[in-house]
């Protein structure tokens, strides 16, 4: 008897040391999330370049997750094929881009931001299998700017309508605001006709240039630039509601967060994170000091306490 209790206590002991080494499987949560590949995407203008820095340097120093970037890589019309086909796993919408532009879905006047987030992700879960996140903290939706010199006085977009039937206007925006459906220049027009004399097309990182040296008089900036406050622009409001709300989130391939336990999790530690302001300021350290956005991302991580 005392030597089959012995053969028992060392096969227990045994068991033991297996399942602390891992051999005998069903190991802890932080062993299946190691080893996983993320490939973080993003658009071809300058906050666009810092998210997924933000994201992919969070997931490089916190988790054991291995990240690939592909910076720059397109607008809706090429990055939501992208995430569809698996060539990316993540990259960070605005919901009202995400309803209107992809989904071909129409927000109603005062609709609030969880009503449109709730609208797309539900959409892009029975469209695209991609799943939003949880939002990072700030809108980035329109302002019709225009330079201070021009010798307007408009607080609004309708305003703005009555200076357009009365004065030259050159009004440029980027490629893709000509192509956008529910939120581009065509439906704006619909509320709001506007009498342009000329429409430029311009990258969306060179159309504050252009106002700045008037060489268009109106542009649709995004309202997280930090070049809006560095350059004095002046901006009006959306009085009749047109745009959407804005909310910036992280979206995920369904079958990159099943192959990757953890995944979701670590993303969702950047939820609130980001403020407007915040977002704005890391613009302009681009766009007019001239840094690096991985050195922007970096630091404001550390800033936040994020990684250290």
């Amino acid at each position: 008897m005392k030597k089959n209790i012995a053969v028992l206590f060392t096969a227990i002991l045994l068991i033991g040391l297996l399942s602390a080494c891992g051999v005998l499987g069903g190991g802890s949560d932080s062993d299946s999330e190691s080893g996983g590949t993320v490939t973080i995407g993003g658009k071809p203008w300058t906050e666009q370049y810092i998210l997924p820095y933000i994201i992919g340097i969070h997931l490089e120093e916190n988790t054991d997750f291995d990240v690939q970037y592909e910076e720059g890589l397109g607008e809706v019309a090429i990055l939501t094929p992208a995430i569809d086909d698996g060539d990316i796993d993540v990259y960070v919408e605005y919901t009202g881009t995400g309803l209107e532009a992809v989904l071909n879905e129409q927000a109603e006047e005062g609709e609030s931001a969880d009503s449109v987030y709730d609208r797309v992700k539900e959409g892009y879960e029975e469209e695209f299998n991609v799943t939003w996140l949880e939002p990072l903290g700030f809108e980035n939706t329109y302002t019709l700017a225009y330079h201070p010199d021009s010798g307007y006085d408009a607080d609004t977009y309708s305003d703005l309508v009555e200076t357009s039937k009365n004065e030259d206007m050159i009004f440029g925006a980027p490629h893709a605001f000509y192509e956008r459906e529910g939120d581009g220049y065509d439906a704006m027009l619909e509320v709001y006709p506007f009498e342009f004399t000329e429409t430029e097309s311009l990258d969306a990182n060179v159309m504050y240039e252009a106002l700045e040296s008037q060489e268009v008089d109106l542009i649709p900036a995004f309202t997280t630039d930090g070049r809006i406050e560095r350059y004095n622009l002046e901006t009006t409001e959306d009085d009749q509601g047109f745009f959407p709300k804005y909310d910036a989130v992280p979206l995920v391939r369904q079958e990159a967060l099943d192959e990757n336990p953890g995944l979701k999790e670590a993303i969702n530690e950047l939820a609130g994170q980001i403020s407007e302001e915040e977002m704005q300021e890391m613009n302009a350290r681009v766009d007019i000091d001239g840094d690096e956005h991985q050195t922007v991302a970096r630091e404001f991580l550390k800033e936040k306490g994020i990684i250290e």
